[in-house]
Formats: structure tokens, C-alpha cells, sequence
């Protein structure tokens, strides 16, 4: 399975980085994309870049349009934003594939592949929404992380786990993270 993940520069990087981490545990090949606004977060949040890149099997620079990934014809299982900030939602909503993040997800819903786009913001203006909207109509899946209170999270990991097993969920990927077990 290979899939293309890409942090971009909203609060919280680290639930990028968990999820590159979860994948390389499955022995799946990562293709990262980490904006330089996403550096200056990472840097911000006391995450370190080189620890998220060590993980991934191939990473990329976001300006280089020439990459594999950048054509349709490269085969994925399909791609993760995550975080997503509103600007790359409305790149990705609107066509403008003006990087390579844009450019990837471009390609994954055209070739109808999996999507998940975690965009982190609140609160949410009408173009956020509207955005959202033309994605999902699109096939991607919206996936904000909004905490899950049913798993009584008590540490940040905690929150970041449960979001990190609903990517998988949406990759059909069996794990052991969080999940409702019903009553």
C-alpha cells in the first residue's frame, strides 16, 4: 500500500507526525509532503521535522512540481492533509494546484481514490464550509479533528490515537486505536 500524507500549516502537527508514524508500524510505504508553513508550526509546537521525515519512505519538497507523485499516472491507495489549513482546503476545493500538495490531491480525486482531508480551524466561516462541501461533493472524505469524547481521552495522545485510527478506518486498515464500542 503506498499513500501520500501532507502536513500543511495548521495547529497541529503532531497528529501528521502520529500518522506517519501508525503507517511506517504497518509497513506501509508514506510519500510526505510538509510545507514550510508547516515547518514554522512544527517549530511552534515543539515537533521536530527530521524525526516526521526519518518515518516516511520518500519526502518531498512542496514546490517541486516534477516529483512522481505529481502525475496521475503514479499509483497511490490514496492521500491524507493533515492537518489541513483553510488555504490548501480551498486550493484543493477550487482546482488551484499551485504545489505539490495541491497538485497530488488534484490527482487523487480525479483517479477516484481516497481522499481524507483534515482541515483545523475553528470557528468555521461559510467559504471554510462551502469549501468543505465542493470536497466532499468531489469524494474526498472531511475528516476535522474534533475530539471524541465517548473514549475519555486524558492526554493529547490520547485525542491524537483516536484520529489517527479514523484515517485508517477510512483506508480500511485494521488497528487497535480508540473506537466505539457501543453500550
Amino acid at each position: 500500500m503506498k499513500i501520500i500524507v501532507a502536513i500543511t500549516g495548521a495547529s497541529g502537527y503532531c497528529l501528521g507526525h502520529d500518522l506517519v508514524a501508525a503507517l511506517k508500524e504497518k509497513d506501509i510505504e508514506v510519500h510526505l509532503i510538509i510545507s514550510e508553513a508547516a515547518k514554522k508550526i512544527a517549530n511552534i509546537e515543539g515537533c521536530l521535522v527530521k524525526e516526521t521525515e526519518a518515518l516516511a519512505t520518500k519526502c518531498y519538497n512542496e514546490k517541486n512540481l516534477e516529483a512522481l507523485i505529481s502525475s496521475s499516472t503514479c499509483h497511490t491507495d490514496g492521500m491524507v492533509v493533515v492537518p489541513c489549513s483553510l488555504k490548501t482546503l480551498s486550493a484543493i476545493a477550487n482546482g488551484h494546484s499551485n504545489n505539490l500538495i495541491t497538485r497530488a490531491a488534484e490527482n487523487t480525486l480525479r483517479m477516484k481514490r481516497t481522499l481524507v482531508v483534515m482541515p483545523r480551524e475553528t470557528p468555521l466561516s461559510l467559504q471554510a464550509i462551502e469549501n468543505m462541501q465542493k470536497l466532499f461533493l468531489a469524494g474526498a472524505i472531511i475528516l476535522p479533528p474534533i475530539v471524541a469524547y465517548y473514549t475519555r481521552p486524558k492526554t493529547l495522545q490520547d485525542i491524537n490515537n483516536f484520529f489517527v485510527g479514523k484515517v485508517l478506518d477510512a483506508f480500511s486498515l485494521e488497528h487497535n486505536y480508540p473506537q466505539w464500542d457501543g453500550i
